[in-house]
């Protein structure tokens, strides 16, 4: 007796402090504002917290509620959808929420036909050797690599990417691949040349992964382009940079390659945006070991 009623203390105690715990979080769930259908990997940001957080393959999202100002708005970029700002302040409601995007239309380029004979040509990493250490990501993170025209070659259309996947971490795990131009800030990733999720999974770690994209047409810049692997998360696992301090690091590894002078990598995370990587070592930069396979037409 005197058991049972210590539990029922203990529930009536813990009740309060988990209607707490669950106010301090902000859930929902992003969908299409015409199909209804939902948003997987959508990017959810607190534009004054500087922090973020992903949504799964089915729109769901959570996190924490705003710390430094009660009054926010919450940010939403989705691929291939408009950017799209929701308010978040003390009264509304900001559990279980349903929030529509819509989608962009994306405008296609004119086809070139040209003469002249088209071959394969590789940019970026040619090395078959990582460098010493290990770039791991965070759900919502990426690691952009310029692939590079060095040689001003007449370029046609990407026919595949490919990643160094580490041996170590979670090789099979999910990530999503993206494609930008050059044309931010500082000459960052900016602009996605690929505008359709593509999710793939490595089958083992220890050599490369290459994704096939002739399929989508995608015309590559004359200068070059970034080829960015995007750390995602699946089923119920839910990410925010408010969870630091007891955050688990999963999923694959991508490695290092030490072959150019310059720095051709970009880190982007939720709530920051873009940074460029200067780590160097013996006047060789530390880049992600990325590659591609493009048309050349000659």
């Amino acid at each position: 007796m005197v058991q049972r009623v210590l539990s029922f203390l203990f529930l009536a105690l813990a009740l309060p402090l988990l209607s707490v715990a669950q106010d301090a979080k902000m859930t929902g769930r992003i969908v299409d504002d015409k199909t209804k259908e939902p948003i997987p990997f959508a990017s959810i940001g607190l534009k004054g917290e500087q922090t973020g957080a992903l949504t799964n393959e089915y729109g769901f999202f959570q996190m924490a509620m705003p710390q430094k100002n009660p009054e926010d708005s919450l940010i939403i970029m989705a691929l291939g959808y408009f950017r799209k700002a929701v308010l978040v302040k003390p009264g509304l409601k900001v559990q279980d929420m349903i929030i529509e995007v819509p989608k962009r239309a994306i405008a296609l380029g004119e086809v070139k036909v040209q003469g002249g004979k088209v071959k394969d040509l590789a940019l970026g990493s040619k090395s078959n050797t990582p460098g010493e250490g290990m770039i791991q990501g965070m759900p919502g993170s990426q690691y952009a690599f310029f692939v590079k025209n060095d040689k001003g070659k007449n370029l046609g259309n990407v026919r595949s990417v490919s990643f160094y996947i580490g041996e170590n971490g979670f090789p099979r795990e999910p990530f999503r691949v993206r494609l930008y131009k050059a044309d931010g800030n500082y000459n960052s990733p900016n602009t996605d040349l690929l505008t359709e999720n593509i999710v793939v999974s490595a089958p083992k770690g220890g050599e490369w992964y290459t994704i096939d994209l002739t399929e989508y047409n995608i015309e590559a810049p004359k200068e070059g382009f970034f080829v960015a692997m995007e750390w995602i998360v699946s089923g119920d696992n839910f990410y925010t940079t408010n969870f630091m301090d007891n955050y688990t690091p999963y999923g694959q590894i991508l490695r290092p390659t030490f072959e150019f002078k310059e720095a051709r990598t970009w880190n982007y995370t939720m709530g920051r945006g873009w940074s460029l990587i200067t780590l160097a070592n013996n006047g060789m930069r530390y880049n992600a070991m990325i590659r591609a396979e493009v048309d050349q037409i000659k």
